[in-house]
């Protein structure tokens, strides 16, 4: 574990078990590397520089979007803080400041804590842990939130890893993914329904990511043994998964422009709830007093001999 706090992240968390490798930070919790055979399966970012586009976030407690920051507890009007100003939204949750406290440590996993004091327009004390465990071809993150308040907490989870697979250009790459419905949203990026997944958006037949134009979640995506996966694929055979829980039933994907210099960027965002479910219900969980919602995803890389 890196001794410097003055990092814009703080502390950096160094993981190693065999062929992987990850770092992360201690404010936000960021998943800021992560490598299988000294391939990136993840896009990193330096320790001297804060991530961009939310780059390896968590979500909590909640993903995506609250329309105006605002929704509305037993009839009075809430207002979260907007932290998005070019859509006018509360975006992704009030975590992504916040410095967590390294609960447990050893070679090949870390559990991170923080708390969620009441706060403008969250008026709910909820405990929140991260755990990053390594695994033989990737990790498994695993979430835990405790309703520490006197009345039951609305809450979800999400995750905003870009995945990639090593060097090998974005635009080269496939995904593949099994929602059969879009989530349908207006010029500010708010769900207005829902509809067929059309034909220019349909990664069920592993697109490549360069004739791909999105910022769309996907539901109804298909659960096999209790898990969804959404799966990258490079032209060698090289596969880089992202599974989940069935409790992720909804996935944002994100092809950024920006975060890479001179090329694609890819989000693979598994999410329990789709934005402004704080006004919707969509997928929302209402946390009763002194319960825990715990929920598992996790990436696994399948490299050819070649990167080996």
């Amino acid at each position: 574990m890196s001794t410097s706090e003055w990092y814009p992240t703080g502390i950096q968390v160094d993981l190693s078990a065999g062929r992987v490798s990850a770092v992360v930070t201690e404010v936000g919790a960021f998943l800021r590397h992560l490598a299988v055979d000294g391939v990136e399966i993840v896009e990193s970012f330096p320790a001297e520089q804060l991530p961009k586009q939310s780059q390896g976030a968590i979500l909590v407690p909640w993903p995506n979007r609250v329309r105006d920051g605002k929704w509305t507890l037993d009839g009075e009007q809430m207002q979260l803080d907007i932290s998005e100003p070019k859509n006018g939204n509360a975006s992704h949750g009030l975590l992504r400041n916040t410095a967590y406290a390294v609960e447990r440590l050893a070679d090949d996993r870390v559990v991170l804590r923080a708390p969620i004091h009441p706060t403008r327009g969250y008026p709910f004390s909820l405990a929140t842990e991260v755990e990053y465990a390594l695994t033989e071809d990737g990790l498994v993150v695993t979430h835990r939130l405790t309703n520490h308040g006197t009345a039951a907490a609305p809450v979800g989870v999400g995750a905003h890893p870009y995945l990639c697979i090593g060097d090998t250009p974005t635009a080269e790459l496939t995904l593949t993914s099994s929602g059969s419905t879009l989530v349908v949203v207006d010029d500010r990026l708010n769900p207005t329904g829902t509809a067929p997944v059309p034909a220019e958006k349909d990664l069920r037949g592993g697109p490549r990511v360069g004739d791909l134009s999105l910022d769309d979640a996907y539901t109804d995506l298909d659960v096999v043994d209790g898990r969804v996966e959404h799966v990258l694929a490079a032209p060698d055979g090289s596969t880089v998964t992202l599974w989940a829980d069935e409790a992720f039933a909804w996935m944002q994907a994100f092809v950024s422009t920006k975060l890479r210099p001179g090329g694609l960027a890819l989000a693979v965002e598994p999410m329990t709830m789709p934005a402004n479910a704080f006004n919707t219900g969509d997928g929302l969980t209402w946390l009763a007093p002194g319960d825990t919602l715990e929920v598992h995803w996790g990436i696994r890389a399948d490299l050819s001999e070649e990167r080996r």
